[in-house]
């Protein structure tokens, strides 16, 4: 049991011991508030949920660098975890006591972060700031997590921001665009649904063009620039065999007789045999190519010796520059055109074209490698870009009329209650 004593000061000290026997005390100006802390005290203790209430002096920065220290997951989530903390937690909230941090200066911090960035990176941001405030509640630092009831801002899609294109404009535009070293990598996005690192860990063993198949077993990882192989794909379900699309095989055809084979016998590599990094990629080949498709800007031939590169920027103002060279205006577009498609958009892509051909979602489910249905059609599945003519197509297949019926040109189908009573009248 605690008590109570007076101080030379004339205060009141409040004495207890923690659930560990430990002896901790409080100083208050009067008995009254020394009571009712030292009841608040002995309930807590009584009820198993003591929170000591010096623990809460932690500074946020100190607990963060222990709750960091002490997960066990992937490189590429703890290198997100370490980005997020140094840039956004940690300059707000690093000199912080845990005990001081309360619900309204939470959502004073959310809402002025969701002035600065997208809702989908404060989000990111709140999520991670919130499991590490939770884990000091288990570990008793605080009584209760003060990001509960927090309101974050509306996640709105923007406009274009994935973007699909039909099969047409994929064999017929953009993979003749991409050059010939490249395109199989472009070919086993849109024609497979690889993710990138899956596209980088692919094997020539994994790879059975007589069957008309690959095999998913590994994958590619890149955290902070270095690039590192993982034995297992992202899920469980992500190691799966994809059938091949015609047009992949045939690039995976062509492919295998361009490279030549690593130790490692690697299906997509750099020039020297080791794995790309997914920075220079979009830089060298994706952007170009896109640019050369007539998917991103536009570069004219407006004279001998003289092109014109046209882009959009982010605001949607269109800018223009005049170059000596196809190339040089082409890597202008790329570098300065605003949007695009991204290269993961094509698995998208590939998800699409799959449901909108008829594939049913677990067997699309399957192919894609997603651990739910709802993945498959929630997130990777997008309006068709020639919908309209699905649309018309249906309604072409009926009759001209679609209120008659061939059984009874002057009736709209089910007899009507008179003329049933009729039919019963001898």
């Amino acid at each position: 049991m605690g008590h109570i004593v007076k101080t030379p000061a004339g205060t009141y000290r409040a004495n207890w011991r923690d659930a560990a026997g430990r002896q901790k005390a409080k100083t208050f100006r009067t008995k009254r508030e020394a009571s009712a802390f030292l009841a608040e005290i002995e309930t807590s203790l009584s009820r198993g949920s003591y929170v000591d209430p010096m623990a809460g002096r932690t500074t946020f920065s100190a607990y963060a660098d222990r709750w960091l220290s002490s997960r066990s997951v992937e490189a590429t989530t703890l290198a997100a975890w370490s980005s997020r903390l140094r840039s956004r937690l940690l300059p707000h909230w690093g000199g912080w006591q845990l005990g001081k941090i309360d619900h309204l200066a939470v959502q004073e911090w959310v809402t002025q972060l969701g002035k600065q960035v997208a809702p989908a990176t404060v989000a990111s941001c709140f999520g991670l700031f919130s499991s590490i405030l939770a884990s000091a509640v288990r570990s008793r630092l605080i009584a209760f997590n003060p990001c509960e009831g927090v309101r974050l801002p509306a996640q709105r899609k923007r406009a274009g921001a994935v973007q699909t294109i039909t099969q047409a404009d994929l064999t017929n535009r953009l993979l003749p665009a991409v050059p010939e070293w490249r395109r199989a990598l472009v070919a086993a996005a849109a024609g497979a649904g690889l993710r990138w690192g899956e596209c980088l860990g692919l094997r020539w063993g994994c790879v059975d063009l007589d069957a008309s198949t690959l095999a998913v077993e590994r994958v590619v990882v890149e955290v902070d620039g270095h690039l590192f192989d993982k034995p297992y794909p992202k899920s469980a379900k992500s190691r799966r065999t994809v059938p091949l699309a015609l047009f992949l095989e045939q690039a995976l055809r062509c492919h295998r007789e361009l490279v030549a084979h690593g130790p490692d016998n690697r299906v997509f590599t750099n020039y020297e045999g080791g794995s790309m990094l997914r920075s220079n990629f979009r830089r060298q080949v994706w952007r170009p190519s896109l640019v050369r498709a007539g998917l991103l800007g536009q570069v004219a031939e407006i004279g001998p010796f003289k092109f014109r590169a046209t882009w959009p920027d982010r605001g949607g103002a269109e800018w223009s520059a005049e170059f000596t060279t196809e190339r040089e205006a082409v890597d202008c577009v790329a570098t300065k055109a605003a949007g695009g498609l991204r290269f993961h958009d094509l698995r998208h892509c590939y998800a699409t074209w799959l449901v909108s051909g008829g594939v049913p979602v677990n067997i699309v489910q399957a192919v894609m490698g997603h651990e739910q249905a709802s993945t498959t059609l929630n997130r990777y599945t997008h309006t068709p870009a020639d919908f309209h003519e699905s649309v018309r197509w249906v309604f072409g297949q009926s009759a001209d009329d679609p209120l008659t019926t061939k059984d009874d040109p002057q009736s709209g189908g089910e007899p009507t209650e008179e003329e049933e009573e009729e039919e019963e009248r001898p």
